[in-house]
């Protein structure tokens, strides 16, 4: 399958989950785990047949893997990322979906449910909202950066504005279009592949930086976490990776 029909297929996932969600009536706690809502197992549900009919291999943060994700193209998905934000009424919440080949991130979509935004990339083919190509800021001072956080920080770096948004996907199309210049796990919060994937190309689709905290590989295919940090330019990323208090 080209790039440009496993996007028709995330984007035929993206609209699944969204009409799924428009006919349930309780998104309350699934009482299954955790931080999970009745909307998440929902999405995942709608989701899945769709990947797995078109020869994909999954990774979902519901369902676990589905499929044999060494074999050939795995989609990485979130089907709802920032589910208390939905649950809540906070218009920030999207489905993320990344497809890996041998190579790494291939494709990426991630598709703000509340009001429509539609990021994708293609591995050397750029990133777009809505069809636009869209660029990360030039702001090279901490001093002068908004920059977005998950987790709480031991300590205040020096940067002019923080955010903390609730929805890692979007966090990274943030720093990627330039709403924030950097975005960073801190303190004890960690992410997972699902969390970040697309985000991930979209932003080096950009020229965005990306890094592990811990000097990690942030591919990942499987439930291992990570820390990452993404800035809209060199001077930025040296900085935050500088900060080890964090």
């Amino acid at each position: 399958m080209d790039d440009v029909g496993l996007l028709d297929v995330l984007d035929d996932a993206a609209r699944a989950v969204r009409g799924a969600l428009d006919r349930l009536d309780d998104w309350g706690p699934s009482g299954v785990r955790p931080g999970q809502y009745r909307l998440d197992l929902a999405a995942d549900a709608a989701a899945m047949p769709i990947l797995r009919a078109a020869g994909l291999a999954v990774l979902s943060e519901e369902s676990g893997v589905t499929g044999d994700p060494t074999s050939g193209l795995l989609a990485v998905i979130d089907p709802v990322d920032g589910s208390t934000n939905a649950h809540r009424g906070v218009p920030f919440w999207s489905t993320s979906i990344c497809v890996l080949d041998p190579e790494g991130p291939r494709v990426g979509l991630v598709h703000n449910h509340a009001n429509g935004d539609r990021y994708t990339a293609v591995r050397g083919g750029g990133a777009e909202k809505g069809g636009e190509p869209i660029r990360p800021s030039t702001c090279q001072e901490l001093g002068q950066a908004t920059i977005g956080l998950s987790g709480f920080p031991g300590t205040h770096a020096g940067w002019a504005q923080y955010r903390a948004l609730g929805a890692a996907s979007l966090e990274f199309c943030a720093v990627a279009e330039g709403m924030l210049d950097a975005y960073l796990v801190v303190g004890q919060s960690t992410l997972y592949g699902w969390d970040y994937l697309a985000g991930l190309l979209i932003c080096r689709e950009t020229g965005a930086l990306a890094a592990d905290r811990d000097g990690r590989d942030l591919v990942v295919r499987d439930s291992s976490h990570r820390r990452p940090v993404v800035a809209a330019t060199s001077a930025l990323m040296d900085r935050l990776l500088a900060e080890t208090v964090l």
